[in-house]
């Protein structure tokens, strides 16, 4: 390993990766969110080390630039990320946050650097068709009260201080959402598990199917709940994410 202190330091993760377990997992959270979507999560699963990430912009990097495009946000984290791909890893990515979660997938290929050994992708289209999520369509009005919503949903009254945080977060995530195209589909080497959630009215089966174009091994799990129920670690997404070992 290398450049230990200067990676434990990085503001990419929100506690260093350890060298105590034989596996990580990579998480990235979707738009409008941070790291704290994964507080719930235990610090590992069996023997997988759990290592939220924290995109620039928000939370504790709120006075950082945001990153622009998915494309950029790959490539910053490249860097941060090369010191611990030391032992096998997967990337698990929900919603929008899946889509930077493929796009370093192809950054690291790019690089001749480790690659995962799954990618987990979690209530979103396929790349090319994620123009199709709901809140890039959204007034600001509704935007503001679906995030209000995610916040009663885990508990916590939403002051108008944080709505108006949030809400600044959001429609910089959303318009580097509205950048992003992929045309045309682009095989990585990894298998693919695509996650729908039983009760989620946003992504149909359909758009997941999509995601086969996208490697040579792509299996589709239903799993029990609704489209933020993963904050929440259930032990069934728990159990598929350690499953790789």
């Amino acid at each position: 390993m290398t450049s230990g202190s200067t990676t434990a330091t990085s503001p990419w993760f929100v506690r260093p990766p350890s060298t105590d377990h034989a596996a990580r997992v990579f998480c990235f959270p979707y738009s409008g969110s941070g790291a704290s979507a994964f507080s719930a999560w235990p610090a590992a699963i069996d023997d997988v080390e759990v290592c939220p990430l924290q995109f620039p912009g928000r939370e504790n990097r709120l006075a950082e630039p945001h990153y622009g495009t998915y494309e950029n946000l790959a490539a910053g984290l490249v860097d941060p990320l090369v010191p611990w791909l030391d032992r096998p890893f997967a990337f698990f990515g929900h919603c929008a946050g899946a889509l930077p979660a493929f796009e370093t997938v192809v950054r690291l290929a790019e690089l001749g650097l480790p690659g995962p050994e799954f990618l987990f992708v979690s209530g979103q289209a396929a790349p090319h068709d994620a123009a199709s999520d709901r809140m890039l369509t959204m007034s600001e009005a509704e935007l503001r009260a679906e995030l209000e919503s995610v916040i009663r949903s885990r508990g916590i009254e939403p002051r108008p201080d944080m709505i108006e945080l949030g809400m600044v977060v959001l429609l910089r995530d959303l318009a580097a959402a509205r950048e992003y195209r992929r045309a045309e589909p682009v095989k990585v080497r990894c298998p693919i598990v695509v996650l729908h959630w039983r009760d989620d009215p946003d992504v149909s089966l359909d758009q997941l199917e999509e995601w086969r174009q996208y490697a040579d091994s792509v299996e589709i799990q239903v799993v029990d709940g609704g489209h933020h129920d993963f904050m929440n670690a259930p032990d069934e997404l728990l159990k598929l994410l350690s499953s790789w070992r």
